[in-house]
C-alpha cells in the first residue's frame, strides 16, 4: 500500500499514516524499515504493508518513497 504520514511523535515512537483511500493506519517505530533512529516526517510519502495489531490495522515494513 501507499500513503502519506499524517503525524509521527518521536518521543512516543508512534503516529499515523493516511492510506490512499483516506483511512488512518497506526504506525509504531518498530514497523519502520531501516537501521538506526527510526522516524517519519509529516507529509512524507510511504509504502507499507498492513497487519492486524492489538488495536486494529497497523503499518509494517514502512519505507519512505521519493
Amino acid at each position: 500500500m501507499t500513503g502519506t504520514v499524517k503525524w509521527f511523535n518521536n518521543q512516543k515512537g508512534y503516529g499515523f499514516i493516511s492510506d490512499d483511500s483516506g483511512k488512518d493506519v497506526f504506525v509504531h517505530y518498530s514497523g519502520i524499515a531501516g537501521e538506526g533512529f527510526k522516524t517519519l516526517a509529516e507529509g512524507a510519502k510511504v509504502e507499507f504493508d498492513v497487519t492486524e495489531g492489538t488495536k486494529g490495522p497497523q503499518a509494517v515494513n514502512v519505507k519512505v518513497v521519493d
